[in-house]
């Protein structure tokens, strides 16, 4: 396995590859590797001859007040964990390569990275889309494998692949869930002793799903404050948002369409933020 932080390097290896003709599958991260992210190396093994997996702690998709600084970082564990995986290269730049001074470009999704975590979050989703823009630039990706758990991530960068003609297919793969049900996430280390509080929201979705397959109610609303009432039974809780959407395009929807609606979730536990998602 080769280890590459330099962004000359890595355009000029990805360049040789495709001369090559081997296919290259790109698994993005910002590190901190659990089994998701790993099993996400597992899916794009299955396509490509050559599999990337980056690790870049983004500044731009972070706000203001946001844990960029306190973000859970230890490269030589996932090197180890990249090298059990038998990944090909981990490509890991530094900050004043990928943003050097002066820096003023940046990629934004206008439509589906609009509501939902955008309004809370306003600049996370150009941060993401721009970071990860630069990486296909860098990795000349066939393949990117990216998480369900981050669903409206998954759909706003389908859609700049798709408005921007990258000629990338996207290989999306599903939640990965501790035994417990709490949905995997780098940031699930500062749950600490909070830990049981955060599987309320696993369990809220659920409670929307059950009313959905038992009762057949496809109103939006009644999911809606099915979950919330299982949601706000825990004080420690506050909502950011709840809702009921259709899959492909992130919008609200008034009537649950099974096999497309999904249900989303955002909250805050003391300061620690969470998201999930859960299929209808």
């Amino acid at each position: 396995m080769r280890l590459v932080s330099s962004i000359d390097e890595m355009q000029s290896l990805s360049r040789d590859l495709c001369k090559q003709g081997k296919a290259i599958g790109l698994v993005p991260t910002m590190g901190y590797l659990h089994e998701g992210h790993l099993s996400l190396i597992d899916l794009i093994k299955q396509k490509c001859d050559f599999t990337i997996l980056s690790i870049f702690v983004n500044p731009a998709q972070f706000g203001i007040g946001e844990d960029l600084e306190k973000y859970p970082r230890d490269l030589n564990r996932d090197l180890e964990l990249c090298r059990e995986r038998e990944v090909d290269l981990v490509f890991a730049p530094q900050d004043s390569e990928m943003y050097p001074s002066e820096y003023s470009t940046f990629v934004q999704e206008e439509d589906v990275g609009s509501g939902l975590c955008g309004v809370s979050r306003p600049t996370h989703f150009r941060g993401v889309t721009t970071v990860c823009a630069k990486l296909f630039n860098l990795c000349n990706p066939d393949f990117v494998a990216l998480g369900q758990k981050d669903a409206q991530q998954v759909v706003v960068l389908k859609r700049m692949i798709r408005d921007l003609h990258f000629p990338i297919e996207v290989l999306v793969g599903p939640i990965v869930r501790e035994p417990d049900g709490l949905a995997m996430s780098s940031r699930n280390q500062y749950l600490d002793l909070k830990r049981d509080a955060a599987l309320v929201l696993y369990e809220s979705m659920l409670a929307g799903r059950k009313i959905v397959e038992e009762k057949g109610v496809r109103n939006a609303e009644r999911v809606k404050a099915e979950v919330m009432s299982v949601l706000t039974k825990n004080s420690v809780i506050r909502v950011n948002y709840v809702e009921i959407v259709d899959r492909s395009t992130m919008r609200p929807e008034r009537e649950v369409q099974p096999g497309h609606s999904l249900i989303v979730v955002a909250a805050w536990l003391n300061e620690v933020r969470l998201i999930d998602n859960l299929a209808l």
